[in-house]
């Protein structure tokens, strides 16, 4: 057990220290509540469906909801069902097998609707594409309002898409 402390001790820290802009964070907050209030009474619904990714989008798509990003303050919520969404985002390319259940899913949502493919996978096939396995960007099952880019997009650039999606709706 001491062995174990003392390469620790001697080790030390060797992760990267974390960096976060509190001021941007709040500043696309602040934006993102305006737009939200303006367009769906002060509160967006999120449903996030994985359609086919390796899980990296959802890393990041579960860090803008924590203590750090924190994006319920500003009325953005993840919701459990399709039913009682806004907005969808979607992750991965469109696997054969998720096919029809995005399709149920995108015709449970009510309208108006919002569709967002996150990641390359997701808005341009990524490195997968079209195969016998795959269907490739959500675009070929569903209609996309808009892609944010990135493998995987950070926490900050998922929050700029919303954003960017509700200016221009």
């Amino acid at each position: 057990m001491f062995r174990i402390y003392n390469k620790i001790r001697r080790t030390g820290k060797v992760t990267e220290p974390f960096r976060i802009d509190d001021d941007q964070v709040a500043e696309l907050g602040t934006a993102c509540q305006k737009e939200i209030a303006r367009y769906f009474s002060g509160s967006l619904a999120i449903r996030m469906v994985d359609a086919g990714s390796c899980n990296g989008c959802e890393l990041e798509m579960h860090a803008v909801n924590n203590s750090f990003y924190d994006i319920e303050r500003f009325g953005i919520h993840f919701v459990a069902s399709p039913r009682h969404a806004d907005l969808l985002l979607v992750t991965g390319v469109v696997s054969r097998h998720m096919q029809e259940a995005l399709k149920r899913t995108y015709a449970a949502t009510p309208s108006p609707k919002l569709v967002v493919a996150m990641g390359d996978c997701a808005g341009h096939g990524g490195e997968f594409g079209e195969s016998y396995a795959s269907c490739g960007p959500v675009s070929n099952v569903i209609p996309v309002d808009a892609i944010i880019p990135g493998c995987p997009p950070t926490p900050i650039q998922l929050m700029q898409g919303i954003l960017q999606l509700l200016q221009k709706k």
